[in-house]
């Protein structure tokens, strides 16, 4: 079993999600199928998915995910996956309890990275990745599910 560890891993990961992804056209079923290969291939994680974003409450729902049950509601600008969302910025975060209004739905959770998805503008959710390790998120797995999530956009 091969692990996203560096860019060249990345590059692959992604090459077999685009190909898993290539013809169904169904959101759930693609966020699904993306949550299920990075849990897969991610080592030293203990949780991943996504949070939908619902404007009628402006907040992030819970989507399809990997791992124990999650916190099902985040308000918009609220703890790591809010903020980044807000933002529309990608966080690392090496230590969540060092961040100022984490939301701890796991305990064992220690590390995180989040990556905002917004389609042609429009705001869809985020990926969220914890880890029971501190500084698990290098550069190489921001770059890497970067490019990760701009691949599976075009299938939302």
């Amino acid at each position: 079993m091969f692990t996203a560890t560096n860019i060249t891993d990345y590059e692959q990961l992604n090459k077999t999600l685009e190909s898993l992804l290539e013809d169904e056209t169904n959101r759930i079923a693609n966020l699904s199928n993306a949550a299920s290969l990075l849990n897969f291939y991610l080592k030293d994680i203990n949780w991943v998915g996504f949070y939908l974003f619902e404007e009628e409450s402006d907040q992030l729902v819970l989507g399809p995910f990997q791992g124990l049950p999650a916190c099902v509601r985040i308000d918009n600008g609220k703890g790591v996956c809010g903020t980044a969302f807000r933002g529309n910025d990608v966080f690392v975060v090496d230590n969540v309890n060092e961040f100022p209004g984490h939301i701890a739905c796991d305990a064992n959770s220690k590390s995180e990275i989040v990556v905002p998805v917004y389609k042609d503008g429009e705001p869809i959710g985020v990926l969220d990745i914890d880890s029971p390790f501190y500084e698990r998120f290098s550069e190489e797995d921001r770059t890497g599910l970067i490019g990760f999530v701009d691949i599976l956009k075009k299938y939302l």
